[in-house]
C-alpha cells in the first residue's frame, strides 16, 4: 500500500524540493585528524545494525493503544472535548496522537539524513566527512524503522509539520557549513532525542520501547558529532557571528516549542485551532513533557559556546533555563547503556528459553518407553 493512501490529509508533490546554496568541499588532507572525531567515527562504523535483525517486528501492537500510558498524557484529558467522546472515540484519538509522534520522527529522520549527506558535501575536515557518512547511514536506518512502524502496527500517517519542515528549510538552505550542524544535530536531533528518552521511558510496551532504545543509541552519538564540531568552530567566530547564530537557534527553539503542541491532531477532532494552545499550556502532562524536550538542547547550546544573555533570556522566556544544568555526558552514557542492556536481556531470556524447550524435549524423550 502507498504511504500517500495512509495520510491524515493529502500531501501533495510527490518531493518536497529546497533549494540548496553554498559549495560542495573536497579536503586533500588524508593524514590528519581529531583524535575524538575519529574515535566516534570508528564508533560509528562499529555500532552499525540491521533493523531487520535487532528489532522483534513479531511483536503485537495494539494501534488505539501503542504507548501504554494513561489518557492523562492526552492534552484534552479531563475537558468538555474529552467528555463528549465516546470510548471508540477516544481510542481514535489515541491512534492519532501515537501516529502524529512518529511521523514527525519518521520526517525529521528523512531531514537528518539528508543533512547528513549535506555535511559530508560541505565540512571542510575529512575526519567531519567520515563520522557524517555513518550519521546518514543510521538516519536512513531510522527512517525505515518508523516508517514500516507507522505501516505495519499503526496504519496511519501524518504530514510534516509546518515548524519543522521550516526549521528544515532554514537547516538545508544556509549557505555556511556549521549551519546544517546547529540545526540538525543541536536542535532538530537533540530534541528528537529527548522525545525519544521520554516514550522510552513511560512506554509500557515493548516493540516502541525497543525501537527508540535503539534509536537513540544513534542519536548520542549524533548529538557528540555536532558538539565536537562546532565547539572548535565557534571558538574562531566574531562576536557578529556569534549573534547570528544565536539568532537561530533561538527562533528553532520556538519553533520546536510550538511544533509539539500537535495542533494537527486537535483540529482533525473537531476543535477549534484558536483553542488547542490554551488546552495545551492548560494540561501538566505537556509542559512537563515540553520542559524535558529542551534537556539535551539546553546544555548542548551552552557547552558549544552560545551562551549569552540573550541566549538565556530566551531559554528563561519557555521556562527551559535550568536545563543548562543538566549533566549532558551523563545522559548520553545512559542512551547507549539503555540499549545494550536491553539486547542483554532480551538475547538472555531468549537464551533461557531456548535452554527450557531443549531440556522439555530431552525430559520427554525420557518417558518414552
Amino acid at each position: 500500500m502507498s504511504t500517500h493512501e495512509l495520510y491524515t490529509a493529502p500531501v501533495g508533490e510527490q518531493t518536497w524540493d529546497v533549494p540548496m546554496t553554498g559549495d560542495a568541499r573536497f579536503a586533500w588532507e588524508y593524514d590528519d585528524g581529531r583524535d575524538r572525531l575519529l574515535a566516534l567515527y570508528q564508533k560509528g562504523k562499529d555500532k552499525q545494525w540491521d533493523s531487520v535483525k535487532r528489532i522483534d517486528w513479531d511483536l503485537e501492537v495494539d494501534p488505539h493503544d501503542v504507548f501504554g500510558v494513561p489518557d492523562q498524557s492526552l492534552a484534552i484529558y479531563g475537558t468538555r472535548y474529552w467528555d463528549m467522546m465516546s470510548e471508540r472515540e477516544r481510542a481514535e484519538l489515541r491512534r492519532h496522537q501515537a501516529s502524529w509522534q512518529f511521523s514527525q520522527f519518521m520526517h525529521g529522520e528523512q531531514g537528518a539524513m539528508i543533512t547528513g549527506a549535506r555535511i559530508v558535501e560541505t565540512v571542510p575536515d575529512l575526519d567531519a566527512k567520515f563520522y557524517s557518512a555513518t550519521q546518514t547511514m543510521d538516519e536512513a536506518r531510522h527512517v525505515e524503522i518508523f516508517s514500516r512502524f507507522l505501516q505495519e502496527k499503526v496504519g496511519l500517517v501524518y504530514p510534516i509539520n509546518p515548524n519543522l519542515q521550516n526549521l528544515l528549510n532554514e537547516t538545508l538552505g544556509d549557505s555556511r557549513w556549521d549551519m546544517p550542524y546547529l540545526g540538525m544535530q543541536v536542535l532538530i536531533e537533540g530534541l528528537a532525542l529527548a522525545a525519544f528518552g521520554v516514550i522510552r521511558d513511560i512506554t509500557t510496551k515493548p516493540l516502541p520501547k525497543q525501537i527508540l532504545s535503539y534509536v537513540m543509541q544513534d542519536e548520542a552519538r549524533h548529538v557528540a558529532f555536532g558538539r565536537m564540531a562546532l565547539r572548535d568552530h565557534y571558538k574562531q567566530l566574531s562576536a557578529a557571528e556569534l549573534r547570528e547564530r544565536e539568532e537561530f537557534v533561538i527562533e528553532g527553539c520556538y519553533l520546536m516549542r510550538d511544533r509539539i503542541r500537535g495542533r494537527e491532531v486537535w483540529t482533525n477532532f473537531g476543535i477549534d485551532p484558536r483553542e488547542v494552545d490554551q488546552l495545551v499550556n492548560e494540561s501538566s502532562y505537556v509542559r512537563m513533557f515540553q520542559s524535558l524536550l529542551f534537556s539535551r538542547i539546553v546544555p548542548c547550546v551552552k557547552d558549544i559556546g552560545l551562551w549569552s544573555e540573550r541566549i538565556q533570556r530566551a531559554y528563561d522566556d519557555m521556562g527551559v533555563l535550568e536545563m543548562s544544568k543538566s549533566d549532558l555526558e551523563a545522559l548520553m552514557r545512559n542512551d547507549e547503556d539503555l540499549a545494550d542492556r536491553l539486547d542483554a536481556e532480551r538475547f538472555a531470556t531468549e537464551e533461557a528459553e531456548r535452554k527450557a524447550e531443549v531440556h522439555a524435549v530431552i525430559d520427554e524423550a525420557r518417558t518414552q518407553p
